[in-house]
């Protein structure tokens, strides 16, 4: 028992620190999206914080700025679901054995 102990320690301080070295490649990793044929590109980290927005000025158009919104809108959207899509990969990498319970830390009765 007291080598099982042990082993489930071991096995959670290494996920523990492999979830840190993932938080920190998503905050470094940027994930860049664009609308309009690229007229709008927005800039997010892998941890869906918004870094950067760039408009082309030839698609401001003062008599439409709904489509400027809109194009602002779908770059975003896309770079924040690029963004979610490589964290919840990440994670899954280090939170595998969990994926299937408690089981995967090989504690009796799981």
């Amino acid at each position: 028992m007291k080598g099982q102990y042990g082993n489930m320690m071991k096995q959670v301080q290494k996920m523990q620190a492999d979830m840190a070295r993932v938080e920190q490649e998503l905050t470094e990793t940027n994930i860049e999206a664009s609308a309009g044929g690229g007229a709008v590109k927005a800039v997010v980290t892998g941890k869906q914080q918004i870094v950067e927005i760039k408009i082309d000025p030839s698609v401001v158009d003062p008599e439409d700025v709904e489509i400027l919104e809109d194009m602002v809108v779908a770059a975003v959207s896309e770079a924040l679901r690029q963004s979610q899509e490589l964290a919840q990969s990440k994670l899954a990498a280090v939170t595998g054995p969990l994926a299937g319970g408690l089981g995967g830390l090989g504690l009796p009765g799981f």
